[in-house]
């Protein structure tokens, strides 16, 4: 993949933010999320590559566009498998809450997990915890090698966890191990991608949360030098043959950093759309011109940009309009 392709990719981002933000605070997730959708798939079509989406919207007959297995790019360039989440947090749009980001991955064909709609059980850390750590430990045993690790006691450790009934056990484990706690409302990519981020002062991410998000997580963290470890969890026998019909021999494996995004070049961008752990939201300056905050990153060089970007708007920037 050409590095320019990464400035091609955060315009699509961008795009999808600015379009979701009009809806912030509204009430109307869904129309929020077909805003960022309409325009990341239209932004794509200016895009220099043959990409397959590999995972999306849904499949072609849940989504009208960027249905798993959609052709998307101007067919020109090199042939790469696209992940995307046009809108990661509609509720938080719907309610102004912070952390809704618009999001794209993009690897080498054939590298990234083609990951079912389904919940993943994972972990993810930074850099200095990158490969010492075992999702298949007791959680008990995750903190305390943790701590030794990072040189600091127990009670200054961070972990972020998404607030859901399903985590109550772990949240008093948590409680009762001692550690900090920063429970999460939603945004499960920022909440993994956290760790990596010196700034968040996050330490762990740990808890179960959807499985293609897990996949743009672990593509992120690739840039960043972190780790994402997880475990796909199938609720019934029609999710476990989900899998096996997607090719994932085996369903309850360990899934590591390589069988997520490969070993190859990733390209990861995100735009914030309400303001968040790491990037600021879309803001409206007033004479048709509106300010966004993006990330983009590359897994190869480990170049990692933040992009401030102030654009004009047309008079109903509903859809449609060009950056």
């Amino acid at each position: 993949m050409e590095r320019e392709l990464a400035l091609e990719i955060v315009r699509v981002t961008e795009l999808a933010a600015l379009s979701a933000a009009q809806w912030m605070g509204r009430g109307d997730k869904i129309s929020a999320d077909g805003a960022a959708t309409t325009a990341m798939r239209t932004m794509f079509d200016s895009v220099s590559i043959q990409g397959t989406v590999v995972i999306g919207e849904g499949e072609m007959d849940e989504a009208p566009m960027l249905y798993i297995g959609e052709q998307v790019g101007n067919g020109q360039g090199p042939e790469v498998d696209v992940a995307v989440d046009p809108l990661e947090g509609t509720e938080l749009v719907a309610k102004g809450l912070n952390n809704a980001l618009a999001v794209i991955a993009i690897a080498n064909k054939g590298c990234l997990l083609h990951a079912p709609d389904m919940y993943m059980e994972k972990l993810a850390v930074g850099p200095a915890l990158a490969g010492k750590l075992q999702l298949n430990d007791p959680l008990e045993l995750t903190l305390k090698k943790a701590a030794e690790y990072l040189d600091k006691p127990l009670s200054n450790l961070t972990v972020m966890i998404l607030d859901r009934e399903r985590h109550q056990e772990m949240i008093q484990t948590l409680r009762q191990v001692g550690v900090r706690i920063k429970l999460l409302s939603d945004g499960d990519v920022a909440g993994a991608m956290a760790p990596a981020l010196s700034e968040s002062g996050i330490d762990l991410y740990v808890g179960s949360g959807g499985a293609p998000e897990g996949v743009l997580a672990a593509a992120a963290l690739s840039c960043l030098g972190g780790e994402l470890q997880g475990r796909l969890m199938p609720a019934n026998d029609e999710e476990y043959n989900r899998c096996l019909q997607m090719g994932i021999i085996d369903p309850l494996k360990l899934l590591t950093m390589e069988d997520m995004v490969g070993t190859e070049d990733v390209i990861f961008a995100a735009t914030g759309i309400t303001p968040g752990e790491f990037l600021g939201g879309v803001q409206y300056l007033g004479n048709q011109r509106a300010e966004s905050h993006s990330i983009v990153m590359r897994a190869k060089t480990k170049t990692v940009r933040f992009i401030r970007s102030i654009h004009f708007l047309p008079n109903k920037p509903q859809i449609g309009f060009k950056l």
